[in-house]
């Protein structure tokens, strides 16, 4: 009896974190959606794992599948584990910012979810009861995200802002999800006998769901459509296929799959009139989605960079931006995202493989032949023994998940799904078939029964301890928010040094640096007459945080060329304010990041700047025009140049600059000023500097 109770709490934990994490958000609270869903995840799996324990204490018996599978995930995640330990950030590879997709961490956890659902949904009523859960969970999504494109302030609930906004994450892999949601509906409408009760709700889920996937790939992102209409094709033959097989002896006619034509041909319209149908959609909502990542091509470009250098076990985990920082195409400097920060490459697992080295490559390839050969070994098998549509059915929509994560970088909730539907199908394929699985029982060998004890309290205590450290990392979150959203400064210190003192990482540290650097920027507004004895030592106190903690983010990751930058903006900023010799080390840390950057044309402009006021012309002359060498149209660089020509007094220099700026930017009016200015030969021709943003810092 107790065991039953244990079991079945652990099942329903399972059950909740599967359903409820498209879904689940936390409203009113500013906390990003993905870090919401990432703590349900853990929270979740954490209970199930411990009543599966104490479940497992008063059986006495582990039955774990057998299944090839489940040993090449564990292959996957030691891979991961070894290239952590020896990446040059560890802390970063490990864990992240917050549980970041792609580290360690979050690999451990979709590993552990996947080989919880396999342990756990063996019986086909706990499968059913998850696929009906699974279409429950997708009408909520769907329809929630409808009411919030008609009614953004209404249904925006504290979280959302832009129109596309979503509770599940990206845009896209929103509209991805609203793929799955059609595929489901698709499979169980051609393949399960149903009410027809039934069959009118999974219409209008098919429906729903088409419908959000037009208005997502509205903004000219059609490789969804392609992926619904590859596997609708794919379920439209093999319905054929089945109807020929059983109807051909007994002189009917053929049912053609007219539901699975249907879509297959709305897929193939979309694609082929994409751009006219996606203008139409776009304007009539309001939709502008701007999201972007690099291309296959380059990510597989970086791969092989990463693999020259380090070919065994790559760079590390959750490091792809330093990859890209570092060999990023010099092309990239021709358009607009020449300084954008990218967090990975064209798709969660080409970021993987980018990262992890030759033998994270290898185990990612040996867990996929043997996932899609176990598929196709299953739907075989069930066609002789009798079909079993559910199993097929788990398969396909892990395998299109598994194909979404190669092309697009899925994000959370599609991946944890990806591992969860994976399990699903290990443990109901093995479940038939006492051959398949492996029944570990504790009470014929006392000291078999004592190592398996004593593992299981081991699993007990280090879950609790794990969810603990977690419980601080999240809370840390919930901190920093509230110092990135603070109206005051005294609440933005006591803010940020709390989310620090929970959990140490460089996107917090480089905040607290800018706080203090805040404070700081106080006391140079006052006359130094005017400072008392404590104000001094205030000052000096201030002074230290702000070096202090950015050269703390820069021993936390010593690879990431943002900490380097923003510790080279302190440092000038403090040079600005008077500080003795702190121009020398803004160049020097300027200089560091553009080793770690080194087509960014922006870092070489802030070191020609920094020269500039060590009073350096002929260095800051230099650094400007590498600016202009990387990138032709860098106008700031341009104007920089021309206003160092004008203050040696060579007009016609300043002149030729400017006019070249002027042919990038023709309508800014301040620009045309200050050219006509040096026509004129005016000495007092100004223009207002750009702007500096070294110091942007990312946020989670």
């Amino acid at each position: 009896m107790g065991t039953n109770i244990f079991d079945k709490i652990s099942f329903w934990s399972l059950f909740l974190v599967i359903t409820l994490l498209p879904i689940f958000f936390l409203p009113f609270t500013n906390i990003p959606v993905e870090i919401a869903k990432g703590t349900l995840v853990v929270v979740g799996l954490s209970i199930s794992m411990i009543f599966w324990a104490i479940a497992r204490f008063s059986d006495g018996n582990i039955v774990l599948p057998k299944s090839g599978l489940i040993l090449a995930g564990f292959g996957v995640v030691f891979a991961m584990f070894l290239s952590s330990i020896f990446s040059a950030s560890p802390a970063v590879s490990f864990f992240g910012i917050i549980f970041d997709v792609g580290s360690f961490w979050f690999m451990f956890v979709a590993f552990l979810l996947m080989l919880l659902s396999a342990m756990t949904f063996r019986d086909s009523k706990r499968v059913v009861v998850l696929l009906i859960g699974m279409v429950f969970s997708s009408l909520f999504v769907l329809a929630f995200q409808t009411l919030y494109l008609f009614l953004p302030k209404f249904f925006a609930l504290g979280v959302l802002a832009d129109k596309t906004d979503n509770i599940l994450g990206s845009w896209h892999a929103f509209g991805f999800f609203a793929g799955l949601s059609s595929l489901v509906s698709l499979f169980v409408l051609e393949f399960f006998d149903i009410s027809r009760v039934v069959k009118w709700m999974l219409g209008f889920l098919l429906f729903s769901s088409l419908a959000m996937v037009a208005v997502v790939a509205s903004s000219n992102f059609t490789l969804i459509w392609i992926l619904i209409g590859i596997f609708s094709l794919v379920i439209m033959v093999y319905k054929a296929s089945l109807n020929s097989k059983e109807e051909s002896g007994e002189g009917k006619k053929i049912k053609f799959p007219m539901v699975s034509f249907t879509v297959v041909t709305l897929s193939l319209l979309f694609v082929m009139s994409g751009q006219f149908f996606g203008s139409f959609l776009s304007t009539r909502l309001g939709i502008n989605n701007n999201e972007v990542s690099p291309t296959l091509k380059s990510t597989l470009s970086l791969t092989k960079s990463v693999l020259q250098q380090n070919p065994i076990l790559g760079i590390g985990p959750n490091r792809f931006n330093e990859i890209w920082s570092l060999y990023k195409p010099l092309s990239i400097n021709d358009t607009q995202f020449w300084d954008t920060y990218f967090d990975s490459g064209s798709g969660f697992l080409p970021t993987m493989a980018a990262t992890t080295g030759a033998l994270g490559i290898l185990s990612l390839l040996v867990f996929f032949v043997i996932f899609f050969a176990a598929g196709v070994r299953s739907i075989f098998s069930s066609m002789k023994r009798g079909m079993n549509y559910t199993l097929m059915a788990f398969f396909v929509i892990a395998f299109y998940l598994f194909v979404v994560s190669f092309f697009y970088p899925s994000g959370f909730v599609l991946v944890m799904l990806a591992f969860a539907f994976t399990g699903v199908f290990i443990g109901f394929s093995s479940s038939d078939n006492r051959d398949r699985e492996i029944s570990i029982s504790l009470m014929n060998d006392q000291r078999k029964s004592f190592f398996a004890m004593l593992l299981l309290v081991f699993i007990m205590i280090s879950t609790v301890v794990t969810t603990v450290k977690y419980g601080e990392r999240f809370a840390s979150v919930v901190y920093f928010r509230k110092a990135l959203l603070a109206p005051s400064l005294p609440v933005v210190q006591s803010a940020i040094s709390k989310a620090i003192l929970l959990y140490k990482n460089d996107l917090y540290l480089r905040n607290y640096s800018q706080v203090y650097l805040l404070k700081v920027g106080e006391f140079a507004k006052r006359e130094e007459s005017s400072l008392t004895d404590t104000d001094k030592v205030d000052l000096r106190y201030n002074i230290d945080q702000v070096v202090s903690g950015a050269k703390l983010a820069t021993d936390y990751n010593p690879k990431n060329y943002l900490n380097f930058q923003n510790l080279g903006a302190v440092y000038q900023n403090l040079a600005s304010m008077g500080v003795k010799d702190a121009n020398v080390e803004a160049i020097e840390s300027y200089k560091t990041a553009s080793t770690l950057n080194p087509l960014n044309p922006e870092l070489k402009l802030v070191t020609a700047r920094a020269y500039l006021a060590d009073d350096k012309k002929e260095d800051a002359k230099t650094y400007a025009n590498e600016a202009i060498t990387l990138k032709p149209d860098y106008v700031e660089a341009l104007i920089f140049l021309s206003k160092i020509a004008q203050s040696e007094g060579n007009n016609s220099v300043a002149l030729s600059y400017a006019q070249k700026a002027l042919t990038f930017l023709p309508d800014n009016k301040n620009l045309q000023e200050y050219v006509d200015a040096l026509r004129a030969g005016s000495k007092s021709a100004s223009i207002e500097k750009p702007k500096d943003n070294s110091s942007i810092n990312k946020t989670p």
